[in-house]
């Protein structure tokens, strides 16, 4: 009953934020995600949707609102979102149909590649895994000697080679059902490439060469067959599809069945060889000859580059169009060396994660986000890490590029490629290379790109802190509470005279009721350092709060978001509700009380609204700090009790 609260609690705080039911054209998940394409996408709040509870990350991808909520969470959250927002009939097929009728062509285009390769991809990893663990058994005499090992090792090689040897062929069939035509055609016409007739593609400029030339209205064929050849492949896929359904909705019903598939297989077959063909071939040649020209003369550079930008290219969605190249490379050069470029860059923002972690340990939202993230990028999925963490951030992606690139240098180094693609971080050990001590290498520079991004992140990280004080003393000025108060030191002085002779101890009780911490454990790095000086902080369960003693207002921050206080004994306190309030400028917060004021322990000082200051993205925890003592005395910490922080004057004559 509480988890549908909860539910009900997310999917309202989502509708609010994303301009409400009115703005959805469509909505559904996928196995982490909640999927929702909207009218006018600038109505999303992201700031505020990043911080809804479960919520761990958020993004615009084209069209579609994409909120990271995890396997399993994503599914309940969905069936309360669903019917708040009357889509409970909705599949993940129509939101994309949905989403495609608002893509640019560019868009369009990076979708269709994407679609046509993961309905082969697991053809692909098998095919590849196979020949993996063949290539390694092979290496060892008992597999040589034994029969029946042998016998198995070989069936398995036999597994693994097929997919590649009809590779063009599956692509069409791939395509073909893709853009909405017969996928039996595509195979017919895959078939077609790959014809025994044909001399084989392989052959190319080897001596003896000599195919069939045919002469078609004086134009010269050469009946060359296309194996390797998955961009003519894409190609043939689209224009089997294009002519099917122009042929379906032209030809009579009555004759139909027979002359539709004829003349789509007919015209292929025909433009095949004299337009498709000649000019796939050329751009295939241009994309390998690309790649292996990049990993040939820019070497150790151009490795570095790819895995440092490699994560960037994910984020704008660009990297879907990189199937096609790996099919190519896989297809023409039997291995593929931009797969441990994309693992290791993927892995190196993984170790900017847990650096972040590092940092924000004692944050519980930053755990519940980056540990989780972590592990997923562990089996090959970047985007929680990427849009929860790293992106959000800003510096933790920027570690992540510099640790691919890395990592990305050490892949060159050791020469690593692999079999297949589809598969990174640990799945993809399962694909690599294994000769030249592949499997060691892909997990050394793993770990390489690993340790990179924790170090590189916990630095920048260090060092941007460094940085957030002095932005922290200007912001809120808490440092600078003594020239605030200059037009009454005077004053001041004479009071601590007075009073601390006959004040020996201040007991303070905490500001606000819930739990209270040493000041040591606080989220805020320049608080939890006590460079403000010694104290306490309080996780608030209630929202009002109180004179920890009594004491004179000196100082109402203008954003009502802290408060000064002089204690009877001279000493001087700072409340400050919130991290990183001020940017709020005031809202959220109402003050009782006004500078000059004398107040009583217990009185109300501040109202502070707990789901707003959540809603933009701050904490609430509240901070207590002694930051100037009365001469003469110390401050004692026990947050075990009533009264949290006690003052008290040191004696002389025991010197305690």
């Amino acid at each position: 009953m509480e988890k549908e609260k909860l539910y009900q609690k997310i999917s309202e705080e989502i509708l609010e934020n994303i301009g409400g039911p009115q703005n959805i054209q469509g909505a559904a998940h996928c196995a982490t995600r909640l999927r929702i394409v909207l009218k006018d996408l600038s109505l999303v709040k992201t700031d505020k949707l990043e911080n809804i509870d479960l919520v761990k990350g958020c993004f615009i991808a084209g069209s579609q609102l994409q909120l990271i909520l995890g396997a399993g969470t994503v599914n309940e959250v969905y069936k309360v979102f669903a019917k708040e927002a009357k889509l409970e009939n909705m599949s993940l097929s129509d939101v994309k149909d949905i989403a495609a009728k608002k893509e640019n062509p560019l868009q369009k285009v990076i979708k269709a590649l994407s679609d046509v390769f993961v309905e082969i991809i697991p053809a692909i990893l098998a095919a590849a895994i196979l020949l993996g663990v063949t290539g390694f058994l092979a290496n060892f005499e008992a597999v040589k000697t034994n029969q029946t090992l042998y016998a198995i090792n070989r069936l398995a090689n036999l597994a693994s080679v097929g997919i590649f040897a009809v590779l063009p062929m599956v692509v069409v069939y791939s395509a073909t059902k893709r853009f909405g035509g017969r996928a039996i055609l595509g195979i017919v016409v895959g078939a077609i490439m790959l014809d025994g007739s044909l001399a084989n593609a392989y052959s190319i400029g080897t001596s003896g060469f000599n195919p069939e030339i045919l002469d078609l209205f004086g134009l010269k064929i050469q009946m060359v067959g296309f194996q390797g050849g998955i961009i003519v492949a894409l190609m043939m896929g689209y224009i089997v599809a294009t002519l099917d359904k122009f042929f379906e909705r032209k030809i009579p019903s009555v004759i139909k069945l027979l002359v539709s598939p004829m003349l789509t297989v007919f015209i292929s077959t025909i433009l095949l060889f004299t337009v498709i063909g000649p000019i796939g071939r050329e751009l295939s040649n241009y994309i390998t000859g690309g790649l292996v020209y990049v990993s040939t003369e820019f070497g150790l550079i151009g490795y570095m580059i790819f895995a440092g930008f490699q994560q960037i290219i994910v984020i704008t969605g660009l990297h879907h169009i990189l199937n096609a190249a790996e099919a190519q490379l896989i297809a023409t050069t039997g291995r593929n060396f931009l797969n441990p470029l994309m693992s290791v860059a993927l892995i190196s923002q993984g170790g900017a994660v847990i650096g972040y972690y590092l940092l924000h340990r004692k944050d519980k939202k930053v755990a519940e986000i980056a540990l989780p993230s972590f592990v997923s990028i562990l089996f090959g999925i970047s985007e929680p890490a990427i849009f929860g963490v790293n992106l959000k951030y800003k510096f933790p992606l920027i570690a992540g590029c510099i640790a691919g690139a890395i990592a990305g240098a050490f892949v060159y180094l050791f020469n690593l490629s692999s079999l297949g693609f589809g598969a990174t971080a640990i799945p993809g050990l399962s694909i690599i290379d294994p000769s030249n001590n592949g499997y060691l290498n892909y997990i050394i520079v793993h770990l390489i790109g690993i340790f990179s991004g924790i170090i590189l992140c916990f630095l920048i990280g260090k060092i941007k802190t460094k940085k957030v004080i002095a932005e922290v003393k200007t912001e809120i000025e808490e440092i600078d509470i003594i020239k605030e108060l200059e037009d009454t030191k005077e004053e001041v002085k004479i009071e601590k005279v007075t009073e601390k002779e006959i004040v020996e101890e201040v007991s303070l009780i905490a500001p606000m009721r819930g739990e209270v911490k040493e000041v040591s454990e606080s989220s805020d790095q320049i608080f939890a350092s006590k460079a403000m000086g010694d104290g306490i902080l309080v996780n608030p369960i209630e929202e009002i709060v109180v004179a920890p003693a009594d004491a004179k207002v000196e100082l109402v921050f203008p954003t009502k978001h802290a408060i000064g206080l002089t204690l009877k004994d001279g000493s001087q306190i700072l409340i400050h509700c919130g991290i990183n309030t001020v940017t709020m400028n005031g809202e959220g917060f109402e003050t009782y009380i006004e500078e000059g004021q004398d107040v009583k322990q217990g009185d109300k000082l501040v109202k502070m609204d707990l789901k707003k200051v959540r809603e933009a993205g701050h904490s609430t925890q509240t901070l207590m700090i002694v930051n100037e003592l009365a001469e003469g005395s110390k401050v004692i910490v026990d947050t075990n009790s009533k009264t949290p922080i006690i003052i008290k004057k040191v004696s002389e004559d025991t010197n305690e």
